[in-house]
């Protein structure tokens, strides 16, 4: 069985968030993903939030280091590379 896992760094947020979680089912990240962003992102549980997580799921485990999209780039700030 793969691992499944969500990783807050890879999307910039007002609060840093540097949380990923990982589990064994979809199911069971999705639970755990819900209430995170409705206790630390202050989203409302939903059927569209619980949709766009679903979609967020990746395989495997999340980097032990994640550079968020855009910082190490040398760009300046607000502007992504291509």
């Amino acid at each position: 069985m793969t691992r499944k896992y969500i990783d807050c760094r890879e999307f910039p947020s007002e609060t840093h968030c540097s949380v990923a979680i990982s589990a064994d089912s979809d199911e069971e990240l999705l639970e755990v993903a819900v209430q995170h962003a409705v206790a630390v992102h202050q989203h409302a549980d939903s059927p569209e939030l619980r949709s766009a997580i679903r979609g967020l799921i990746k395989e495997g485990m999340p980097p032990e280091h994640l550079v968020p999209p855009g910082a190490a780039s040398g760009a300046p700030e607000g502007v992504r590379p291509h």
